[in-house]
């Protein structure tokens, strides 16, 4: 990967990683555009940042990370279902990312979804209270975004507000469950190159590479959220809905006219 290449695909998942939109599929027209081979590292380039968005949260949110251990347990128990299914059907996961096709679609689907959202779930009760049990549905949610083109940040969003939690409080746990979520694919996702021949040795040759990644995640990340809450609770998933379609029909389009945009 090129320096150009880093800065791009780095803006893009810092961008796109907190916000109903995807990365999984900015990050297909990002390298397909820039024609990025997915390479081993490649592959792994685009989970590593995640890491990045994550401190995002970290730095945004200290004080609520300085809470009681309540508020940890709570986490534990949303991360529980998708860590269940992620490693019980991660090969079947990933066959799902080969195919560009679902993302794509999606992409759509998730996008006509987003234009109804507000009218069918946005009833806030006065308690903002998020319990055990509210923890864990959203948690159910968030497996749902194993589908590669759903969007964590949606499916949590979504199961937050089904829970009768208001947008921002919603938006603000989905982040927050983003960090152990993020933590435990990217740690996974370090393991298996640790383990695999020449996986330290690519680490080593790229690791400059990796921090710049990083450090652009991580900066673009703290905008993203911001501009993010700050849209929410003005005018609410619509302008989204419209937007995911609009990337749903460009990754279709890119297809038809010949660009490999697989990141499997």
């Amino acid at each position: 990967m090129t320096l150009f290449e880093t800065i791009i695909i780095a803006i893009v998942e810092g961008l796109t990683e907190f916000l109903p939109v995807s990365s999984t599929g900015h990050m297909i027209i990002a390298q397909g555009i820039l024609g990025v081979q997915s390479t081993d590292f490649v592959k792994f380039f685009t989970i590593c940042i995640q890491f990045g968005a994550i401190l995002s949260v970290l730095i945004l949110y200290w004080k609520r990370f300085l809470q009681s251990m309540n508020f940890y347990y709570k986490l534990l128990v949303a991360f529980l279902p998708a860590a269940v299914v992620g490693l019980l059907a991660g090969d079947f996961i990933d066959s799902l990312l080969e195919n560009v096709w679902v993302v794509a679609i999606m992409l759509i689907i998730g996008g006509v979804f987003m234009l109804f959202v507000d009218k069918w779930f946005n009833k806030p009760q006065d308690d903002q209270t998020i319990t055990y049990k509210k923890g864990f549905y959203i948690g159910l949610f968030q497996c749902i975004a194993m589908i590669p083109g759903v969007s964590r940040s949606m499916a949590t969003i979504v199961g937050g507000m089904y829970n009768n939690l208001s947008r921002k409080t919603a938006a603000e746990f989905s982040f927050f469950l983003a960090v152990p979520t993020m933590l435990a694919a990217t740690g996974y996702k370090l393991l298996k190159v640790l383990l695999e021949d020449g996986g330290v040795e690519m680490l080593k040759s790229n690791l400059e590479t990796l921090i710049i990644g990083n450090v652009i995640a991580f900066i673009v990340a703290i905008i993203a959220i911001k501009f993010f809450i700050s849209v929410l609770t003005k005018y609410g998933f619509k302008s989204f809905g419209y937007y995911r379609i609009i990337v749903g029909v460009a990754i279709i389009l890119l297809m038809l006219f010949g660009y490999n945009l697989s990141v499997a």
